[in-house]
């Protein structure tokens, strides 16, 4: 089987496709035939050498995969071979078969395809659990996603649209606007702005009538996270998500102070593999979200195996509005 594989960190260009074995399945393990992978922005973190949790090359990097059950290890219980799975996994993806724990596979409902399962892995996961779990959202309040056009925002404006929000989309540009709100955006406000410290608190009290953002929800980073949080409701919660602006931002604790604002942070896979069952839990509504016509997965493209490198340098790029996904 072929694998796309880091031999060194650098940039999309210097990974290869090369020839491996098939692994095989052990115990509590699970053997899938790829046919979709989900190509996140976090992926491009691993590729250069510079995310929290790195394996020691040659590997293949990848988070999000769905494909056929080929075998199961002793032990699986909850898929067996010929059953359409999605995978969440930490590295590896990139590949045309892989071996996944049992708990980070999930049987897919029949009226998802492959490409809407591996785009929905690991930005709807991260959307819902920063909106519910760290935003502690309760329904009717209003919510802020920044960069409301990427994978995880898009998937966030949804999610947050399906359990009842009032969202605003912070994005940059007509046609990421346009996106937001066919997605089920409200409102939105750009991000580009000039003085957006304050035009954006200017403009969302105007949107709020004055009360301000009950959960903001941030993979930007920048002057947007330093925006919204002067745009927050008194208690209201704000989620650090990410630095795809690539400045990371500092906090004046006064300001958290004296508006009672709660700020905090997700890093999803921690989630995953310490609570595997509450994932399991999440992963269901989300299908059930998907059944009921709530969240849409948006695949802007579908890209060849081979094409990998191009896909990667898209997401680097900011050229994609929700996800691409390469096809196997």
């Amino acid at each position: 089987m072929r694998a796309i594989t880091i031999r060194q960190f650098g940039e999309p260009d210097s990974m290869t496709i090369e020839e491996r074995p098939t692994p095989q399945a052990g115990p509590d393990e699970v053997l899938v035939s790829v046919k979709s992978i989900g190509v996140n922005y976090p992926d491009l973190l691993v590729i250069g050498g510079k995310y929290q949790i790195l394996a020691k090359p040659p590997f293949s990097p990848g988070k999000d995969a769905a494909g056929v059950v080929l075998a199961v290890g002793a032990g699986v219980e909850i898929c067996k071979p010929g059953d359409r799975v999605v995978c969440q996994l930490e590295y590896g993806a990139y590949a045309e078969e892989i071996v996944v724990p049992a708990a980070q596979c999930f049987v897919l409902p029949d009226a998802m395809s492959f490409d809407e399962a591996a785009a929905m892995g690991l930005a709807y996961q991260t959307a819902h659990f920063a909106l519910v779990e760290r935003g502690m959202y309760r329904t009717g309040e209003t919510v802020l996603v920044n960069g409301a056009a990427g994978g995880v925002g898009l998937a966030a404006v949804q999610i947050a649209k399906g359990l009842g929000a009032t969202v605003i989309a912070g994005v940059i540009g007509d046609d990421q606007a346009a996106i937001a709100r066919e997605n089920g955006a409200e409102h939105t406000v750009d991000l580009s702005m000039p003085d957006l410290r304050n035009a954006l608190r200017d403009r969302i009290k105007e949107l709020t009538g004055g009360h301000g953002i009950d959960v903001a929800l941030d993979p930007v980073g920048g002057e947007a996270f330093t925006a919204a949080l002067r745009s927050m409701a008194w208690r209201g919660r704000m989620v650090v998500i990410g630095f795809v602006s690539g400045t990371i931002p500092e906090v004046k604790v006064n300001y958290l102070l004296v508006k009672n604002i709660h700020v905090s942070g997700l890093q999803w896979s921690d989630y995953r593999d310490r609570t595997p069952d509450w994932v399991r839990r999440v992963q269901t509504e989300l299908f059930d979200l998907h059944g009921s016509g709530a969240i849409r997965p948006k695949v802007m493209e579908s890209l060849p195996f081979e094409d990998y490198a191009r896909a990667l340098r898209m997401v680097r790029d900011g050229k994609v509005t929700g996800k691409v996904v390469l096809r196997v």
